[in-house]
């Protein structure tokens, strides 16, 4: 990894660091979620919370990866400071990967404060092991949602890249189970859940954390929105490529 995406990294967290609401709200919403339906409702019991806990951890790198991604992408259209870097002799690889390094940090940070609440205020129990496997869980997962907030940055302004984020995330993070336990969810949500790919992903978060057997159909269907999304997103960067540059 070059010194100049490093570089590209601080700049990028530095930008964020001084406007720290967003940030802030990414980290702090997952925590909320936890203390105000977790602690009540399944604190008591190691093992719901502890799935809880793995859930709610990737509910706010999620955010950070699709939500996040998407809208800075689009801003980065936007301004004129993205042309600029083109003529640079470093070209616009080392800014890309900054972006990409600033997210995967950023969507690490979401983690802390839920983990926190899990700690002090649930019976959810993590072995250092299984900890540091559900982070790279956690980080492996936000993969295709990162394609995905790509293919919505580079498709559209940032005004429309917040709506439909947003759109797109509540209920992907339903369907999925990231809110509520699987079991529990109306029958026509059981049958189409297994094939979002958030669902695939909290399956692996819960085998890590839980030891539970993942869903086969889930994994699968992981993969297949992954290789999907690396397309898509592949597609829609070539497209502004040629639209903006050509």
């Amino acid at each position: 990894m070059s010194s100049l995406a490093l570089a590209h990294t601080r700049y990028l967290l530095l930008e964020q660091l001084r406007v720290p609401v967003g940030l802030i709200a990414g980290a702090l919403f997952p925590a909320i979620t936890m203390v105000a339906f977790v602690v009540p409702f399944a604190g008591q019991d190691p093992r719901a919370a502890t799935m809880a806990t793995g859930s709610l951890m990737f509910f706010g790198a999620m955010s950070g990866a699709l939500i996040g991604l998407s809208i800075t992408v689009a801003q980065d259209r936007e301004r004129p400071w993205n042309p600029y870097l083109r003529t640079l002799p470093a070209g616009p690889a080392a800014h890309f990967t900054g972006r990409i390094l600033a997210t995967l940090v950023t969507t690490l940070v979401s983690t802390v404060p839920v983990l926190v609440v899990g700690a002090l205020f649930t019976e959810a129990t993590f072995t250092a092991p299984r900890l540091l496997a559900a982070v790279g869980v956690v980080v492996a997962g936000t993969v295709p949602f990162m394609l995905l907030g790509l293919l919505i940055g580079y498709l559209m302004a940032a005004k429309g890249a917040i709506a439909v984020s947003q759109v797109l995330f509540f209920p992907l993070a339903i369907l999925g189970g990231l809110l509520l336990p699987p079991a529990i969810l109306p029958d026509f949500i059981q049958v189409v859940s297994p094939f979002t790919p958030t669902r695939g992903v909290a399956e692996l978060v819960w085998a890590v954390t839980a030891r539970t057997t993942p869903d086969p159909v889930a994994l699968v269907s992981l993969a297949v929105w992954t290789a999907l999304a690396a397309v898509a997103a592949g597609w829609a960067y070539r497209r502004d490529e040629g639209r903006r540059f050509s």
